[in-house]
């Protein structure tokens, strides 16, 4: 109810700055010839692959604010407005950015590119636990969160996916502005090799482990399991913010113990309430994986970027299944 009362808001004011004509494409900046591209981005790995592509020939604004979980941000009216002066607009989709829809319906700027860059992905369900004690058919049952979208919308954890959703991004730079268009291109190839050499790293190090099962705080990690041959367990679904019920902490209890797990991921930007509490019931120890979501400012001052997350998890998932 509060989620549908904020949103009613943000459409009042909306409809309030179409009829003053804010959201007119008259009023959008036009860029001259010798101009850069204004473009944003909907959360921090949607922002890294942009940067990657567009590097100094693009002027790149990551809308959501550093070190925040991106599952629940909603944008300001004051971004919304940002987002309709923009020339492209780079988002995620597959039910990450649930505002997208409403905020693009409410831009007048028939010039802007929206690439969806997970729209040429095959994405897997989000809907279980991959466990082999919960199958996902008493969802309700178990009361687990109903704010899941249907499908796992955090592709990019495959180094494959990433390279299709840098891709999609050079292709709407292409597009945007034809007269860097090599550049782009050249940046794209240095980065798919990139990804490329990661993918082998991943699979040739996970490959080497006699464990495959991970417990990790929510189902954020299907596409890497799915990519490397490993089965994740979650305390909860993917909503990362969501709290576990009794029944649901007791599975995942019993299943560390049968496991012998040693580790359980958690995330920073997350409370670690309950891996902690689920720790000291079992023996196990809470470590970190990153699902990219969102860094924090420390972390993007320190220059911690994708291949420097991506290869700081394989780290911890190598030692997690010694």
């Amino acid at each position: 109810m509060r989620r549908r009362i904020k949103w009613v808001a943000l459409m009042i004011l909306c409809l309030a700055f179409l009829i003053t004509g804010c959201f007119d494409s008259s009023n959008v900046k036009t860029r001259g010839d010798n101009d850069k591209i204004n473009v944003y981005a909907s959360f921090y790995t949607m922002y890294d692959f942009a940067k990657k592509i567009g590097g100094d020939r693009i002027n790149l604004t990551n809308i959501m604010p550093a070190g925040t979980e991106p599952h629940h941000w909603e944008p300001s009216p004051k971004d919304i407005l940002e987002i309709g002066k923009a020339d492209v607009f780079v988002y995620n989709g597959a039910g990450m950015e649930p505002w997208v829809e409403k905020v693009l319906g409410s831009i007048n700027n028939k010039s802007l590119l929206v690439v969806e860059t997970s729209k040429n992905i095959e994405l897997i369900s989000g809907s279980h636990y991959h466990d082999e004690d919960h199958d996902g058919e008493d969802e309700d049952k178990e009361g687990h969160s109903h704010e899941d979208t249907e499908y796992d919308p955090h592709v990019w954890l495959s180094p494959k996916n990433a390279k299709k959703q840098m891709e999609a991004i050079k292709d709407a730079f292409v597009k945007a502005d034809p007269e860097n268009s090599e550049y782009y291109e050249k940046n794209f190839k240095d980065n798919a090799e990139k990804l490329d050499i990661l993918d082998k790293e991943f699979r040739e190090e996970l490959s080497k482990c006699s464990k495959k099962d991970i417990v990790v705080g929510h189902l954020a990690y299907g596409y890497l399991c799915e990519e490397y041959g490993l089965k994740q367990n979650a305390i909860e679904g993917l909503s990362a913010e969501s709290e576990p019920t009794p029944a649901r902490m007791a599975e995942i209890v019993k299943f560390i113990k049968k496991k012998d797990i040693k580790v359980i991921f958690s995330e920073k930007l997350l409370s670690q309430k309950v891996p902690n509490a689920i720790a000291s019931e079992t023996g196990a120890k809470v470590e970190f994986l990153n699902p990219l979501g969102g860094l924090s400012q420390e972390e993007i001052d320190a220059g911690k970027e994708y291949f420097s997350v991506m290869r700081e998890n394989l780290e911890a998932l190598k030692k997690a299944l010694e």
